[in-house]
């Protein structure tokens, strides 16, 4: 009897866990309209976390577009207009640029004096008709050097006006006059106004200028020179020399400054005329003058490369005027004297200078020594 009871409970106990496995599998298992509700919330859940991801990059863009407006107004955009390497506007990439426009136009003066379309008498009576008021001359005895000088003096002098001078945006001469005299109107009155309208105005200017538009400002700067030589564009080894002169001129006008305070800071480019006195502050002799060194009086005889003067605001007086503007020179203009040249081409009835002129001169600038 013992041993069937035995018995029993043994046959019993396998069906213990496949009873408790089939209890498990009845709560696992659920209804379908739970089923259906788990995923209908589901759905929505993924819909609402969807919705916000686009929210959140719609608002990154909304706050790229502000940070980009207000980088630029401040004029530190990354979209400014750059220096070479694509490093902001500095007084030493100034110079380098400078370097490389004045190899340029030393090389098509050169080209020129070579092989000369007409004869070296007509071109350079035609340059000194152009630069020198008054003057109407017909041939001009002049040496190739001299002519050389005389050539690069009346490019430098084109670039420096038609180019560095005029804020150079669109195709059209008017418009750029127009825009030329806004922005001394600006800087007139608020520095940091004209600086933050100038780069944005040359963040959309034209990326280099036309055949029309170049011819247009040659002969409007050098008409007798540029009929003489038949209308052709100057360019040294295929490079179009204006072309290379606008990107220095936007570099200088659009590129962002190197640090807070220069941010207003305005350049210009000035060329010592033909004749006038030597400004030690203005000018750097490329060529000794023996003159200069026995304590004589010379004259400018070329300048083959503009100045540049950065102009910006003053800092205010302390009974809160705001004083002149502060002119600096940035680039002394490279300058060949008329000793070192040979002598000059220029009439003397038409270079002379009173002491107040050359005294304004000497006290218009303030070097640093560049």
């Amino acid at each position: 009897m013992a041993y069937q009871q035995q018995q029993m409970i043994n046959g019993m106990q396998p069906q213990q866990p496949q009873q408790q496995q089939q209890q498990q599998q009845q709560h696992d298992v659920v209804s379908g309209e739970q089923y259906r509700y788990a995923l209908a919330n589901f759905r929505i859940a993924h819909e609402k976390v969807e919705q916000q991801r686009q929210q959140l990059e719609e608002q990154e863009k909304v706050v790229a577009q502000l940070k980009g407006r207000i980088s630029l107004l401040e004029g530190s955009s990354g979209s400014m207009i750059r220096g070479h390497n694509g490093n902001s506007i500095d007084d030493f990439s100034i110079k380098n640029a400078a370097s490389q426009l004045d190899k340029l136009i030393n090389r098509w003066a050169s080209d020129i004096v070579r092989a000369p379309p007409a004869p070296a008498t007509a071109i350079c009576a035609a340059i000194l008709n152009d630069l020198v008021p008054g003057l109407e001359v017909d041939e001009v005895d002049v040496s190739p050097m001299q002519l050389q000088c005389y050539l690069r003096h009346a490019l430098s002098e084109s670039i420096s006006e038609g180019i560095i001078n005029c804020l150079i945006v669109t195709n059209s001469m008017e418009a750029n006059v127009q825009l030329t005299r806004v922005h001394e109107h600006l800087f007139a009155r608020d520095p940091t106004v004209a600086c933050v309208w100038r780069r944005q105005t040359f963040s959309a200017a034209v990326e280099s200028c036309t055949p029309d538009m170049s011819l247009s400002i040659l002969y409007e700067q050098l008409p007798g020179l540029m009929k003489v030589l038949a209308g052709k564009l100057p360019t040294a080894g295929g490079v179009s020399i204006l072309d290379s002169a606008y990107a220095f001129s936007r570099m200088l006008h659009g590129a962002a400054a190197s640090s807070a305070s220069t941010a207003d800071a305005f350049y210009r480019a000035f060329v010592p005329e033909l004749g006038s006195a030597l400004y030690p502050r203005q000018i750097e002799l490329v060529k000794r003058c023996l003159k200069s060194e026995r304590g004589e009086i010379d004259k400018v005889g070329a300048t083959i490369f503009p100045g540049l003067v950065k102009i910006s605001k003053a800092p205010p007086a302390p009974n809160g005027e705001v004083g002149e503007k502060n002119h600096i020179v940035v680039r002394r203009a490279q300058v060949i004297c008329e000793c070192a040249m040979g002598g000059s081409s220029v009439p003397a009835a038409y270079t002379g200078q009173t002491e107040e002129s050359i005294d304004e001169g000497n006290s218009m600038y303030t070097s640093n020594g560049v």
